[in-house]
């Protein structure tokens, strides 16, 4: 049984020790890129080009591991998602686990939400609306992608940022 008043207790006393109106702006300029990992670099290329409409900008060969793809997708304002390759790794299936990926979310405008929403019903790839806001659904891989239809900085109608 998880006790709900305990957890709210425990996230109002965080809120209340770290969460500060006049906090000082980030040491950091933005994300530069997250990196995933593709078990098939044509088949992530045309679902995040081709269907989610966000442009290869670059691929070429990864430093650290002869023979695999480093290669990036524009996901808007300065931001790049980015994918490795692992040729003859034999990596396992997507999971996730304490200190993973539990999924990425991406703002679009409401036009472009629905546009990419009839998309992924003419692909056959299979989603959960939330809030009417959140489109969740999964990569080729398995990895979890949220399209969010509100604004970068703020979720369901609350400031985040």
């Amino acid at each position: 049984m998880i006790d709900l008043a305990a957890i709210e207790s425990e996230r109002a006393r965080i809120r209340e020790t770290y969460l500060h109106d006049d906090r000082a702006g980030s040491s950091a300029r933005g994300l530069h890129h997250m990196a995933l990992l593709s078990s098939d670099v044509e088949r992530t290329v045309r679902f995040y080009q081709e269907l989610l409409e966000f442009p290869l900008t670059e691929i070429f060969e990864n430093r650290d591991y002869q023979g695999s793809n480093h290669f990036f997708f524009d996901i808007g304002n300065g931001n790049l998602l980015a994918f490795f390759d692992f040729p003859g790794l034999d990596l396992g299936p997507y999971a996730e686990v304490l200190g993973g990926l539990h999924h990425i979310a991406i703002s679009v405008d409401p036009a472009t939400w629905e546009r990419l929403r009839g998309k992924l019903d003419a692909a056959g790839v299979p989603y959960q609306v939330e809030s009417g806001a959140s489109i969740y659904f999964r990569d080729p891989d398995g990895a979890r992608l949220e399209l969010l239809a509100d604004p970068l900085g703020e979720m369901y109608g609350d400031r985040v940022l």
